[in-house]
């Protein structure tokens, strides 16, 4: 047994998501489980190098975790052939032209989603990766969530029945930042040149969620709203959002199934989690959020009656029960990244290619077409 060294390139690590759930709860926790192990009994140990616009910033960032490599020289990092993979979560304006670069100079390569900021530039790298025969991967962690982990596990062992309606509630208020506390996102989300927008950013998400769990995407029928319409910057400047940030669409599924979901960055949260999930079917519901799942069997189903002159006797949320197990899960991210080391040193199996991550954004785009089109898409076989 033999522990073997991958250099990754690591883009976008000072960002939210990229500092907490790819830096910290995925690399540096596989750093200090001692890497990950391949079924011949070797282990690889991740090496990162941190690479950045502040040299400070990122150097600073790389002591921090016991890291000894950083760059603010992206085009000096991709030269260095030690350093086999390269991976982004910078913004997603920037991505397509990033990934682009890494791919030419022959590194395998791992990319937040959305993987571009049009259909044209997704399908352009799935054709340049698979002509430079490399690997490559974009994250869908969601399919990774306890929650709805334990929702697939339900389907597979059929407690649904015939399974016919989804129904999706995500977001939460992101804070303007002229009162009180700083907004917790990032501006560029709130602005068209930059490649924001929460159509783009979610749609992409529920894609992959509902072509995995609940059915092929086959249409969608998408409105758009920009209900916060001013803002104020990480320097304090004010500024017009002038993009989505909610997202109210309608999903028609492969088998006749009918998905809802609702996306905002403007709504203030009654429910059980920031993200939660209604599935019906014939024999059962389940609802499931971020990590626990609580289901509803047809014989456990109440029988209520409508009167409106009198309060509501039952109350709905103890006639549920919630799925219980004895597993521990892992970091989605981390669990993902793991599966993407094994795929690049053993070529292990792996679906969630550059292809998935543009079947993301076709959906995105389709989806801000029937908005300002005010109709119904047909979302077509993506072929590459």
């Amino acid at each position: 047994m033999a522990t073997r060294r991958l250099g990754i390139i690591m883009h976008g690590v000072t960002g939210r998501m990229g500092l907490n759930q790819h830096l910290i709860r995925s690399i540096i926790a596989i750093r200090k489980q001692g890497g990950v192990p391949l079924k011949n009994g070797d282990r690889v140990m991740p090496d990162p190098i941190l690479v950045g616009r502040n040299a400070d910033k990122v150097a600073a960032l790389a002591r921090e975790h016991g890291l000894e490599r950083s760059t603010a020289d992206l085009d000096k990092a991709l030269e260095n052939p030690n350093d086999t993979v390269f991976f982004d979560a910078a913004t997603t304006q920037m991505r397509a032209d990033l990934l682009t670069r890494a791919i030419e100079a022959g590194k395998d390569v791992y990319a937040e989603k959305p993987v571009a900021d049009s259909l044209d530039k997704a399908v352009a790298l799935v054709k340049l990766a698979r002509g430079k025969k490399i690997k490559h991967g974009i994250v869908q962690d969601k399919l990774f969530l306890p929650g709805l982990r334990k929702i697939k596990a339900l389907r597979d062992e059929g407690f649904f029945g015939r399974m016919f309606a989804v129904r999706g509630e995500f977001g939460y208020w992101v804070f303007e930042g002229d009162w009180g506390p700083p907004a917790q996102r990032p501006s560029w989300n709130y602005k068209k040149a930059e490649g924001g927008g929460i159509i783009l950013d979610m749609l992409c998400h529920w894609r992959y969620v509902l072509d995995n769990l609940f059915g092929k995407v086959q249409a969608v029928n998408c409105l758009g709203a920009t209900h916060i319409r001013s803002r104020v910057d990480e320097s304090g400047k004010t500024y017009k959002a002038d993009v989505d940030d909610a997202a109210y669409a309608t999903f028609q599924l492969e088998g006749g199934v009918i998905a809802h979901m609702n996306s905002s960055w403007a709504v203030r949260v009654r429910r059980d989690d920031l993200v939660t999930f209604h599935v019906d079917g014939t024999h059962g519901s389940a609802v499931a959020g971020l990590t626990r799942c609580l289901i509803q069997p047809r014989e456990k189903t109440p029988r209520p009656v409508w009167n409106p002159d009198e309060p509501q006797k039952l109350n709905f949320f103890e006639q549920w029960d919630e799925v219980q197990d004895n597993i521990r899960y892992d970091n989605g991210f981390k669990i993902q990244w793991e599966g993407f080391i094994r795929h690049v040193c053993e070529d292990a199996p792996w679906s969630h290619d550059l292809l998935e991550g543009a079947k993301g954004v076709q959906l995105a785009e389709l989806g801000m077409k029937s908005w300002a089109e005010r109709r119904w898409m047909d979302v077509p076989e993506l072929k590459v």
